[in-house]
């Protein structure tokens, strides 16, 4: 059975996002900013001709922002989410396989559709998710995911392509791989590409040409199902489904200059409020909380401290209640007066499904009663919005939030943020 995929990828996400309900910002240089405005995390192609690379800290560019030569915002990552939904839902409508691969790009299995004008099927999938959500994407469609992720790459960046690039021919994949530097394939990070390159190896198509024993030797199995993904034999399945995550984490650096324990332990406790919702949302439990605490390692005339502390909670868990409680008594082991904190953040690990979580025998929890408030608390908060409920310890004041200057409305799931049509 012939396998093809298709790499479906949205340009400048956030940046687009941000256009779709401003199409003034069209044409015009847009970034957007990362946790507490800090740095350069999203470019429009515009901000890019400008020579504002990726990471730039926001003070750098801060004249250019107020003086309206550059489009500033703060992370949205409640629209981007909602948008990247919306993408994926319509792409769902062109397959019945696909894989969501992050909040931007997403896999399509295009297997049963060689019958097909691959390249007017690839363009109708581009012109609907535009027509349906106002974002442009660029698709690359191939015989692997290897090569789809070569095809959309040289979509994105081709004038000719338009988008849309489709290498199914023996000939035009040698071409594609031969334009395409070592440091830009998937998989190949700063360290493979430094060292493939001692070696000669400056293209993707020179990488083909390693033998599978060396590629074994020096980049163990991962770099050899590459190797065959890149010749054409296809070695990476669809995943349909994400595997549940057996580590998560939830940490923010503080939008103050923060001193006080009360403060912190808000911060920790909705950290920890966070990372139970993230586990009952895949069913799993966890029995490792990890609390972590940081001053501003950029800032030398203060006084430096970072540590942590993990507690092994008696039964593994994903209630809110128990992470919080856990959180904080590990937070008030490591806590110290005395210093201005940046940064908290709360992990969980020793993940297991939820049915399989062992009780113990001196276990005086209701986990039945745990259980089904956390349902409820769930319910609320998928139809009322994030911290509609939570639990005291978490605070209302929240002053230690994020800096956020310049957030745009959120214009599909806050009612009071929907557009207003004048005619």
């Amino acid at each position: 059975m012939k396998t093809l995929y298709a790499l479906c990828d949205c340009n400048n996400f956030y940046a687009s996002c941000e256009r779709v309900f401003n199409p003034t910002l069209n044409g015009k240089p847009v970034v957007v900013l990362s946790n507490n405005d800090g740095c350069v995390i999203a470019r429009s192609n515009e901000a890019k001709e400008l020579g504002i690379p990726m990471g730039e800290p926001f003070f750098k560019i801060r004249t250019l922002a107020e003086t309206g030569q550059v489009h500033v915002f703060s992370s949205n990552y409640v629209l981007y989410g909602d948008m990247s939904d919306r993408v994926m839902q319509t792409l769902a409508q062109f397959t019945p396989h696909v894989e969501v691969y992050s909040i931007d790009e997403c896999f399509l299995d295009l297997g049963n559709f060689y019958n097909k004008d691959l390249f007017a099927y690839a363009w109708d999938i581009k012109q609907t998710v535009w027509r349906w959500t106002g974002i442009p994407v660029s698709l690359g469609v191939a015989p692997t995911k290897a090569l789809a992720k070569v095809a959309n790459r040289l979509a994105k960046k081709s004038e000719k392509a338009k988008g849309v690039l489709v290498l199914t021919e023996p000939y035009h994949i040698q071409k594609a791989l031969e334009k395409t530097r070592i440091e830009d394939v998937w998989g190949i990070g700063g360290r493979y590409a430094k060292f493939l390159k001692k070696h000669q190896v400056f293209t993707a198509l020179d990488f083909t040409k390693l033998s599978e024993n060396w590629v074994r030797k020096h980049m163990t199995v991962v770099g050899v199902r590459l190797l065959k993904e890149l010749r054409g034999e296809s070695c990476l399945e669809l995943e349909e489904v994400a595997p549940p995550k057996k580590g998560i984490c939830t940490s923010r650096g503080f939008g103050k200059r923060v001193s006080s324990f009360d403060e912190v332990e808000e911060a920790t406790a909705s950290y920890a409020a966070k990372c139970a919702r993230k586990l009952r949302a895949q069913k799993s439990c966890a029995r490792l909380i990890t609390v972590f605490v940081m001053t501003n390692p950029f800032s030398e005339n203060e006084r430096q401290y970072h540590n942590s502390k993990t507690i092994c909670m008696p039964v593994a868990t994903n209630s809110d209640l128990e992470l919080v409680h856990y959180a904080n008594l590990a937070l008030k082991a490591i806590y110290k007066d005395g210093y201005i904190y940046k940064k908290s953040g709360v992990i969980v690990t020793d993940i297991i499904p939820e049915n399989q979580v062992q009780l113990g025998l001196l276990d005086t929890v209701d986990r039945e009663k745990h259980r089904k408030l956390m349902t409820v608390v769930d319910g609320l908060t998928d139809r009322f919005g994030r911290s509609k409920v939570k639990i005291a310890t978490q605070g209302t004041d929240n002053a230690w939030q994020l800096k956020s200057e310049y957030k745009s409305p959120c214009y599909t799931t806050r009612i009071k943020d929907l557009q207003t049509v004048y005619v």
